[in-house]
């Protein structure tokens, strides 16, 4: 055998091992890639459930601050109950910051939080979120209505009118108009 044939056999010889390592080595990589995914997916959902936590704690600080102002939760318990949701909400916060150091803002975790319920309290105040605001406004402005037109009683049933009635909604008894 001549150093030709030899060079050839080697060559041939490590195509055929590159060629029979390659699926290993992809394998490696494609697992890498699935375990940098999961990686991601994990991120982006323990990101999500922060997210959704810290906005479920600003909803209870915004609902627990409306209770006490109508008067339903005892003055003694609200100082307690408002610093537990404080806490849990800053300890949201910095978890936040840990995932995401780039938004770490250089206020403290609880004035972000307290600067979040605030403005919140502000977008509430400018515009009614939901249906039943202005149905208790249309309800208020019914009333306010009712009273500045009411009339009186009807002299011969009792029953209230309105200063725009002829006749009584009742009995039918023509009113005096005056």
């Amino acid at each position: 055998m001549d150093l030709g044939s030899i060079m050839l056999i080697l060559a041939l010889a490590l195509g055929v091992g590159i060629f029979i390592t390659l699926p290993f080595t992809w394998q490696n990589a494609g697992e890498k890639l699935v375990a940098d995914q999961k990686a991601s997916d994990n991120l982006d959902h323990t990101r999500s459930s922060l997210l959704a936590e810290r906005d479920r704690v600003l909803t209870a600080l915004q609902d627990l601050d409306f209770d006490q102002a109508l008067g339903k939760i005892p003055a003694e318990d609200y100082p307690d109950q408002r610093a537990a949701l404080v806490n849990a909400g800053a300890e949201v916060l910095r978890q936040l910051d840990q995932l995401e150091p780039e938004k770490a803002g250089e206020h403290s975790a609880e004035d972000r939080l307290e600067a979040a319920v605030a403005a919140r309290r502000a977008d509430v105040r400018r515009s009614p979120s939901n249906g039943d605001d202005d149905l208790e406004m249309a309800i208020a402005a019914r009333r306010r209505d009712r009273q500045d037109k009411s009339a009186g009683f009807c002299p011969k049933c009792g029953n209230p009118v309105l200063s725009s009635d002829v006749f009584c909604a009742r009995c039918g008894n023509t009113l005096q108009q005056s």
